[in-house]
């Protein structure tokens, strides 16, 4: 290696480390990541300690699928479905915060909150007769429930700024679309952010109730469980899901110091 290379390896090493240790919610994150990894690989290593707590099951460890492929469908579900919860919720949140929308904002908020006491599974029965079996009427449901933290945390945090700092701007010469861009956005971000915290994580756990209607995530193996009565089967998808649940969340939690700056 040069000693161009090794000194920018050195360099690169140094600034990695100068920003864990400057945040150490990052630390934290990779820690969490860390421990998923560990136990995607290192769950079906654990054969005897899993017949320790299933005795008399033929097969304690699931085989179906492998944890790494259930984790990134997983990850992917959860992933489209926060995608369009994030376009849907912040887009309605600023409509009804203009003066034109104002009118429907009590129509958007009980909606919203509709859309989170409806039970998934009540969502997915019904989704399954018009878009089938698989993915697409899961990530209907993920998009449905995941609304309301989105839609209301964007109402508070653009409600919550302070009027004359949108003036001010307004004053400068800003059009109505720069001040939203430029002013209200910016300030209401970390508030916004909460709400897609809150609406992934909980998706996290709710996402594996697709199982039960074909689509592939870590709730395979906790189906698969509690239809053979399989605890060992069952604890392996809880483990993943809880660690997987705890790493994003992590994750959000190191990102939000940085969107306060």
């Amino acid at each position: 290696m040069s000693p161009l290379l090794d000194a920018a390896n050195r360099s690169g090493r140094q600034a990695l480390w100068d920003v864990l240790r400057a945040n150490p919610a990052w630390l934290i994150a990779l820690g969490w990541a860390v421990f998923l990894c560990l136990a995607v690989w290192g769950l079906p290593q654990l054969d005897a300690l899993f017949r320790w707590l299933a005795p008399g099951q033929r097969q304690v460890i699931y085989q179906r699928d492998s944890f790494t492929f259930l984790v990134i469908n997983h990850l992917q579900l959860v992933g489209i479905s926060a995608a369009l919860a994030i376009v849907i919720g912040v887009s309605t949140g600023i409509m009804v915060t203009r003066a034109w929308g104002r009118d429907f904002l009590p129509l958007v908020s009980q909606i919203a909150s509709i859309g989170q006491t409806f039970p998934p599974v009540a969502v997915l029965a019904l989704s399954v007769p018009l878009l089938g079996f698989g993915a697409k009427p899961v990530i209907l449901s993920l998009v449905i429930y995941g609304l309301l933290p989105i839609v209301r945390n964007t109402l508070v945090g653009l409600n919550e700024i302070n009027p004359a700092v949108k003036e001010a701007a307004r004053g400068m010469g800003m059009s109505p679309l720069q001040v939203l861009a430029r002013v209200e956005l910016p300030l209401a971000l970390p508030v916004i952010m909460a709400g897609i915290r809150t609406s992934v994580t909980i998706n996290i756990a709710t996402a594996a109730i697709g199982s039960t209607i074909g689509a592939r995530t870590l709730g395979d193996p906790v189906i698969a469980g509690l239809i053979n009565g399989n605890l060992a089967y069952t604890l392996q998808g809880a483990i993943l899901i809880g660690l997987l649940a705890v790493t994003v969340d992590q994750l959000f939690a190191a990102l939000t110091p940085r969107l306060h700056r």
